[in-house]
């Protein structure tokens, strides 16, 4: 084999006797350089999406969220809660309790989300960090307060400033709408909004009110046992995989344990069906850039004829000849996914820490540049997809072109 590899490296690299066949091969390192990079790149951006909106999630959604597999909400009598917060990897549990409602501020009324979390639900999620207007205040002397998203509050032009209060509605359990006081139907509160908080999520700035937890409980008509979920916070580093289910062993069937993955399973799916698909096009255009492989190495081969004469006088078999033009396909597209895949790295840590590219527009996206994440995988993914496809793309031209000029000679 070192001798098969010693001639391929001669041949590849050894004078040629045309300079015709010396560009087209340096074309096809190149065009087989562009191409590993491309494939990195496009894998990176998915990569950079996909984080970039999973923080997004990360910032209002708990790490853990457990909920009853039967029923809207259930009871925490009924569990060990203690035992779960004194995990060395749990941080906090926190209640919540969530449901729909009708909002009215002024003449404005639009159907909402409405969630009571108590004060230790800045513990579980980041949402100090996402306030962008006044503060995370759910109760003060003045009574219930409450944040809202965004969009939500635009739509009902509210600010956290405005005297008028923000009353909520929310239809009573197991009682029928009277057409003539249809207002006895309904539980009703009115908060003051002391802030506005942007995940830059419309699922969330459009539809969610969190309130405080006692004022939600009236509202929906829960005991104080009762939650929607609970929200479990894990300390820095922690194994969301063990946590999970060493959570699932202390609860039993009843419960399920999601995590911020599993929460948003449908976008994460999403997202992994559209990484794929792009690395199946991008696969598909690189088949197409190595047909010229086809035509380099039939150049090469045709320019080496007295090399095969040579080969064959000292006695090698057709077999033999056959692996060394093999080998040498093989090192172009090693040579060009080499270079490709280098210089993708390179780009690709450019862009991730300086953020070179930027979007046009002034700054009126939610980052200034490109996001792109570089994964290891993805780099052994390129390499090993290009050389792949380059090799495959070379292994029956060689053997038909080689078997001819073999046989021919003398």
């Amino acid at each position: 084999m070192k001798l098969v590899f010693q001639i391929a490296l001669k041949f590849l690299f050894g004078k040629k006797s045309k300079g015709i066949i010396n560009l087209i091969s340096t074309i096809s390192i190149v065009g087989v350089g562009v191409g590993s990079l491309a494939l990195l790149a496009v894998l990176s951006v998915f990569n950079g999406l996909h984080g970039l909106i999973g923080s997004f999630y990360g910032s209002f959604d708990p790490d853990l969220k457990i909920e009853a597999v039967e029923g809207k909400f259930f009871s925490v009598d009924s569990l060990d809660i203690q035992q779960i917060a004194n995990m060395d990897d749990v941080r906090q549990v926190s209640p919540a309790v969530e449901d729909n409602a009708l909002l009215k501020y002024n003449e404005r009324r639009v159907t909402g989300i409405v969630l009571g979390v108590d004060s230790s639900y800045r513990l579980v999620s980041q949402v100090d960090s996402i306030m962008v207007d006044g503060k995370f205040n759910m109760r003060d002397k003045q009574g219930y307060g409450g944040v809202i998203g965004y969009e939500l509050a635009h739509q009902l032009a509210i600010r956290p400033t405005f005297m008028t209060p923000l009353v909520i509605y929310v239809p009573q359990r197991n009682k029928k709408i009277n057409l003539m006081r249809p207002d006895d139907a309904f539980n009703s509160h009115y908060v003051h909004p002391k802030g506005i908080f942007m995940v830059k999520q419309k699922e969330y700035d459009a539809q969610y009110l969190m309130i405080d937890i006692e004022l939600a409980r009236k509202l929906f008509q829960f005991n104080d046992s009762e939650v929607s979920y609970l929200a479990v916070a894990l300390e820095e580093g922690a194994s969301i995989d063990q946590v999970q289910g060493k959570i699932k062993d202390i609860l039993g069937s009843g419960f399920t344990v999601k995590s911020i993955h599993q929460q948003h399973a449908s976008f994460y799916k999403m997202m992994g069906v559209e990484k794929l698909m792009s690395f199946l096009i991008l696969c598909f255009i690189l088949i197409i850039a190595t047909f010229n492989l086809i035509g380099t190495m039939s150049m090469l081969i045709f320019d080496k004829r007295e090399g095969i004469r040579t080969l064959k006088s000292i006695g090698a078999d057709k077999s033999m000849v056959t692996r060394v033009f093999l080998l040498e396909g093989w090192l172009i597209s090693l040579i060009g996914v080499a270079a490709g895949v280098t210089l993708g790295v390179i780009l690709i840590l450019a862009q991730q820490h300086l953020g070179i590219i930027k979007f046009a527009g002034g700054g009126n996206f939610v980052v200034d540049a490109y996001p792109v994440k570089l994964i290891f995988s993805d780099i052994i993914l390129s390499f090993i997809t290009v050389t792949f496809i380059g090799f495959m793309a070379t292994l029956y031209p060689v053997k038909v072109i080689v078997a001819k000029y073999f046989d021919e000679v003398n």
